[in-house]
């Protein structure tokens, strides 16, 4: 029998954020769109997610993701340029449909085999167990792009 409290936890900002960082370092780790189950990473999503990305990185694109669609572009050009990701730390605050998540994470490029650790700041908002809305803020966004850089340009 599930009890309020445990459903609570079940569904709360950062329990859903746990099961989808694990979900996304899976797909990404299995060579992302065409390679990996995007429907893994889908289950966790809002039907109306958007996920506002800064400009000047590699994966930007149009910098707002919106819907499972674009949330799945996103991750296809994300994987296009991360053969991994790992998560060293996180930390997190917040409760019930919002939380602030601060994640300290590695990153190794396809494209030229570096690494970069690098730390994010995410504003998440969920519903109903899903994410809804993430903006995810980059300490160091040149250090990002540098690392998928083609060295010879």
């Amino acid at each position: 029998m599930t009890t309020a409290l445990t459903q609570h936890r079940q569904d709360d900002a950062w329990a859903v954020m746990e099961r989808f960082y694990a979900a996304e370092a899976a797909y990404v780790a299995a060579g992302g769109y065409g390679a990996a189950d995007y429907a893994e990473v889908a289950v966790h999503l809002d039907p109306e997610v958007v996920l506002h990305q800064a400009p000047g990185l590699p994966f930007t694109g149009t910098g707002t993701w919106r819907g499972h669609d674009g949330l799945e572009r996103f991750l296809a050009r994300f994987s296009e340029l991360w053969e991994s990701m790992e998560f060293l730390e996180q930390e997190h605050w917040g409760d019930g449909d919002t939380v602030v998540v601060r994640n300290r994470v590695r990153f190794r490029a396809r494209a030229t085999g570096r690494d970069v650790e690098t730390e994010i700041l995410q504003l998440i908002r969920v519903r109903d167990g899903r994410m809804l809305e993430c903006r995810p803020f980059y300490w160091d966004p040149t250090g990002v792009a540098t690392a998928c850089a083609d060295p010879a340009m």
